[in-house]
């Protein structure tokens, strides 16, 4: 399967190389807007991305594997990322997953089969200070508690 940029984002894309001063410059926003475009970043798209931006493919999936923003396989239309990293650990983040397992039957790593959420157990959000942390989508979210939890994923569409 051949995947391209809609006009769209090949728009942005090059906007965003008008403003840069190297095409490496442009990897993260062109990433992300590969990620708006297709949902996730496949092989195909990093291939597309690479060839867009002429730049190996090598550097293009080192850079997507670095950061957990970019997703590698598809993720539900509310992205839950709890994370796990020591701080927010010591404050509850166990407890906020295994809630998130049993209340929608999902483990990190999967997808509701009726594709609301996704759950994924991530590392450090930079929020140590006021974990356990959590981002939905691009969203963050500090001091979670089970309770807390349960009002903001149950406010969502």
């Amino acid at each position: 399967m051949t995947v391209q940029f809609s006009a769209a984002a090949e728009a942005k894309i090059k906007e965003l190389e008008q403003t840069a001063y190297n095409r490496q410059a442009c990897l993260l926003p062109v990433l992300w807007t590969a990620q708006d475009e297709f949902g996730h970043l496949t092989p195909e798209v990093l291939d597309l991305v690479a060839a867009r931006l002429g730049l190996p493919r090598m550097h293009v999936e080192s850079t997507a594997s670095f950061y957990h923003l970019f997703h590698k396989h598809a993720v539900g239309r509310h992205h839950l990322q709890i994370c796990w990293t020591l701080s927010c650990a010591m404050f509850g983040a166990d407890a906020l997953i295994k809630h998130i397992e049993k209340k929608y039957g999902i483990k990190p790593g999967e997808v509701a089969s009726d594709g609301r959420f996704s759950l994924e157990a991530c590392e450090c959000l930079a929020l140590c200070g006021t974990g356990p942390a959590m981002l939905i989508n691009k969203e963050t979210y500090e001091n979670i508690t089970i309770e807390k939890l349960d009002r903001i994923l149950d406010g969502l569409k």
